[in-house]
Parts: structure tokens; C-alpha cells; sequence
């Protein structure tokens, strides 16, 4: 039981993600591994859930996770499911529970922030939202209120959905569905050079009266942008979060759909943001926060400038800033 949940978490440490190809990071499982089999089953439980709590699961954390489920589950057949918060299922709770135990996980993806279990003709689609994270057991799954989903399977093992603030989302539809559910949430593109193109991007900014950082955080223009990464691409570029779009000159959105490109494929290389030292207790934590340049930097010097930086709010969200070089 503890190996196959270490082996999991191993697989979520670091990931690089380049044109589809997969690469989780063997030095960091075997650090692991090496730690946590000196550890009881449930000390390292307890450290995991603490650990994995203070993540913010922005495209780069979730493309880890998506990592460490594609290594832990492809080619496993579900034999049952348990839903314990029915809210949380989208689509109808009963086909959801009925029609999942039978099917084979042939793969799992992403789309911007979605992980998408690929069940064949069906696919199940999972969105962590703020606190959302997957443990899997080998056999005997522990009780804890927070486990809300379960995915038992013929092997024995069962992949668990937890999420303390019970936000975390799930709907299965037929695979040829699946472009119509992200049209219907206008989910922008990919932030990849291919599917990001800058003509798009610039039209509908400068069509835009809305402030650039909620724009960019309501996955219409880009998939995947949240918090962090939004201060961090905006630092990068050199504007203010608070500028209106339409307000953005050429060379400006050129800046901000460069580093968009730029700074989420580093997070993703880098295994994501942990951003509490507490996480690299087992070696096993994403190491883009060691790369924030403004992201919970308060008052600590800007690295361009100097200037002190610091925390504003900005369509309700905490908004880390240079007020000297973001204009």
C-alpha cells in the first residue's frame, strides 16, 4: 500500500512537458522512495496531504498531476465507483456511478486546466479547482472526510479524489462531446507557439475595456493562466495589472503572449509552484518557486529594479506588483 502511493507522488515532483513528450523526473522518485520507506505508512500520508494542500493547481501543477496519473493508471480497469459529495458530479450522478466500473483508462490528458481520463468511447473529465489532488492506494484505503471519490480497481487498488473545500468537479460524456463542452466554455488556446497565436490574442485585447489581469485569468484568450502565473507574466512583460486592455500598446501584448509561452512552460519543467518551503521536506515538491520574480515577494526588491514590491488587489485577487518598472 505505502509504495504505490509513494511511487504517485514521486511521479508528481517534477515533469517537463514539450510538444506531448512526458518526462517525470527519476532522480526526485528515487529520493523519495529512499526517504519514505524509512517513514510509516501514515506519517507519510499525513505529511503528503499537508504537502500537497499548498499547492495552486495552475496549468503547470496540473499537467505534473496528469503526469503522475498517466505513469499510476493507464491500462487499469475501473471495477467500481463511490461518490460520497454528489454536487460534485456535473452530469448525471447515476450514469456517472453506473456506466465508469467496466471501463479501461486508456490514457489522461489536459486541456488548459481539465484533466481528461480517457475511457474509450467516454471520457471523464476532472477539474481540481482550488484544493483537488489524487492518491492511490494499493489495497486498504484509510478513512479520512476528506476523501470524496473513489476509483476502485480490478487490481485492488483505488484512485481517490480528495479535496477539503469540496470545489473539485467531475462530468463524463462521450468523447465526441468533448470539443462542444470547451467551445461552450469559450477555453482558450493552448499556451504553446503553435496554438497560441499572437494576431488573435492582440485583437481581442485591444477590443477590450476589461483590466489585462482578470482578462487573462478568465481563460478566454489562453488556457491555464491563474494567479501566480499571471503576476509572474505580467512582471515579465512589464505591465501593470490594473492597465486596461485596450489600453496595451503592440509591442506590450507581443510581451505578454511571449512570456505566457515562456514562464508556464518553465513552471511545467519545473514540477510547478510549491510556495511554502515546508513542501521540499521529501524531495518530492515542484521547484518553480525558487523562479517567482513577484509572486509572494512583498516587499523584498524588485530583481529589474529595485523598487520595493508590492501586494495590491486586483478583481479580487491578490496581486503581487513592481510599481516602479510595471506600467
Amino acid at each position: 500500500m505505502c509504495s504505490s502511493l509513494l511511487r504517485f507522488w514521486a511521479g508528481l515532483s517534477k515533469t517537463s512537458f514539450i510538444e506531448r513528450k512526458r518526462v517525470c523526473d527519476i532522480e526526485a522518485e528515487q529520493k523519495t522512495l529512499r526517504l519514505a520507506d524509512s517513514a510509516g505508512f501514515g506519517h507519510v500520508v499525513s505529511l503528503l496531504a499537508r504537502l500537497v494542500s499548498l499547492i495552486m493547481p495552475e496549468l503547470p501543477e496540473v499537467e505534473t498531476v496528469r503526469c503522475g496519473l498517466e505513469r499510476l493508471v493507464v491500462g487499469k480497469q475501473i471495477a467500481a465507483v463511490t461518490v460520497k459529495v454528489p454536487k460534485m458530479v456535473k452530469t448525471d450522478l447515476e450514469h456517472f456511478v453506473m456506466t465508469i466500473p467496466g471501463q479501461q483508462v486508456q490514457g489522461v490528458d489536459r486541456r488548459g486546466k481539465y484533466l481528461l481520463f480517457d475511457l474509450g468511447q467516454l471520457v471523464m473529465i476532472s477539474h481540481l479547482r482550488m484544493e483537488g489532488k489524487y492518491l492511490l492506494f494499493s489495497d486498504t484505503v484509510p478513512d479520512q472526510k476528506h476523501f470524496h471519490v473513489f476509483l476502485t480497481m480490478t487490481d485492488g487498488s483505488t484512485l481517490v479524489y480528495q479535496d477539503v473545500r469540496k470545489f473539485g468537479t467531475f462530468e463524463l460524456l462521450p468523447k465526441s462531446e468533448l470539443a462542444a463542452f470547451f467551445q461552450k466554455r469559450q477555453l482558450g488556446p493552448e499556451p504553446t507557439k503553435q496554438a497560441f497565436r499572437l494576431k488573435p490574442f492582440e485583437a481581442a485585447l485591444l477590443a477590450s475595456r476589461k483590466s489585462i489581469k482578470p482578462h487573462l485569468l478568465d481563460q478566454t484568450l489562453v488556457a491555464g493562466l491563474g494567479n501566480i502565473y499571471v503576476d509572474e507574466v505580467l512582471w515579465a512583460a512589464k505591465v501593470h495589472p490594473e492597465r486596461r486592455s485596450a489600453s496595451l500598446k503592440k509591442a506590450e501584448i507581443k510581451r505578454i503572449h511571449d512570456e505566457t509561452i515562456r514562464i508556464l512552460q518553465l513552471g511545467i519543467e519545473k514540477g510547478g509552484s510549491t510556495v511554502r518551503t515546508y513542501q521540499n521536506t521529501l524531495g518530492m515538491n515542484g521547484s518553480m518557486q525558487h523562479y517567482l520574480m513577484v509572486y509572494g515577494q512583498t516587499g523584498k526588491p524588485c530583481q529589474r529594479c529595485g523598487a520595493a514590491i508590492v501586494k495590491l488587489k486586483v478583481g479580487g485577487r491578490g496581486t503581487h506588483v513592481c510599481p516602479r518598472c510595471q506600467r
